[in-house]
């Protein structure tokens, strides 16, 4: 507490979720040592609970205001110093006066319309946070409560298999067929690969899951790639006719939805990249992207009833 107020500030400042106990949590990086277990919300659901402020040794606490907010905020990490404001909501709590002893302040935001999935990347974090701000007259006492918000989304209309052939003329002809195009967090990348035409000598076969990140706008776009998975799906050299099969679950993997120019500002895209390495060690490879998209997880302890008929329907209209 001292970082915000200092050595001559008399009191503590204490914010608290409603029902925060029972609610589901992600940790969240704060730095390269340090995670903080955050709440998670979602579109459309209020956030309330309260504020103490707690006045220390019986010493009086002369103030101009305490008011708080809550912001959604993107932050480009190589432009630190300047924060986009996507929204803003603001309550008072406390008119000016003077404060003696601990006092509780209820507050609720209703029913918030959180239109953006909370993210933190390579080199961008999309964040929701409380501030509580006392306002006084040498300097501001300041503290922020992060919280977490998953977006659902209806899943596609269409989600169409992916089929192509690709090689190196008379040297290599493969096709590879995954089942769908578009995946939900928990889902199941089901494929195959046929060799039609194998001339080189090929030592193994890998399938990765890359996900790539843009920030910015040109001139001044950065594009950063990250390898979410890797493994090996055949080792040693294939005969033509011959078919591997691809089996690759979805849920073990930190993944997030797929995000595409959120505020004018990043994108998020996934990638299915196979890579074969001949015995020279030169590698083909060929990237495919794919759409991931988060559905609600069952649970009545979560959903209401008309909630819970939403789930049936995602999950039915998935399957």
């Amino acid at each position: 507490m001292a970082s915000y107020f200092g050595f001559a500030t008399p009191l503590d400042l204490d914010i608290r979720l409603t029902g925060e106990e029972e609610r589901k949590t992600v940790q969240v990086k704060q730095d390269k040592e340090r995670k903080e277990a955050c709440c998670v919300y979602y579109d459309g659901e209020s956030v309330q609970g309260q504020v103490t402020v707690r006045v220390r040794d019986g010493k009086k606490l002369q103030h101009d205001g305490i008011k708080i907010e809550f912001v959604g905020s993107i932050e480009l990490f190589y432009d630190r110093g300047n924060h986009s404001e996507f929204l803003s909501m603001a309550q008072e709590l406390a008119s000016p006066g003077e404060m003696r002893q601990a006092q509780t302040f209820d507050f609720n935001f209703k029913n918030v319309e959180k239109q953006y999935e909370s993210y933190q990347g390579i080199n961008v974090k999309l964040r929701y946070f409380i501030r509580v701000t006392i306002s006084r007259r040498l300097a501001d006492v300041v503290k922020e409560k992060e919280i977490w918000v998953h977006s659902y989304r209806m899943p596609p209309d269409s989600n169409n298999s992916i089929k192509m052939e690709v090689g190196i003329e008379d040297c290599l002809h493969i096709e590879f067929e995954y089942n769908k195009s578009k995946y939900h967090l928990k889902d199941v990348i089901v494929g195959k690969i046929y060799f039609l035409l194998v001339r080189i000598k090929i030592k193994h076969m890998e399938l990765s899951i890359i996900r790539r990140e843009t920030t910015g706008a040109a001139p001044n776009q950065y594009n950063e790639s990250e390898t979410i998975t890797k493994f090996e799906i055949m080792d040693g050299a294939p005969v033509r006719g011959e078919t591997i099969p691809i089996r690759l679950f979805l849920g073990g993997f930190e993944l997030t939805p797929t995000f595409r120019d959120v505020n004018k500002k990043f994108s998020t895209r996934y990638y299915l990249n196979l890579v074969l390495v001949d015995e020279e060690n030169r590698r083909y490879f060929k990237q495919q992207e794919i759409t991931v998209f988060r559905i609600p997880e069952v649970s009545r302890n979560t959903f209401s009833g008309i909630q819970l008929c939403a789930v049936r329907y995602i999950i039915l209209t998935t399957k």
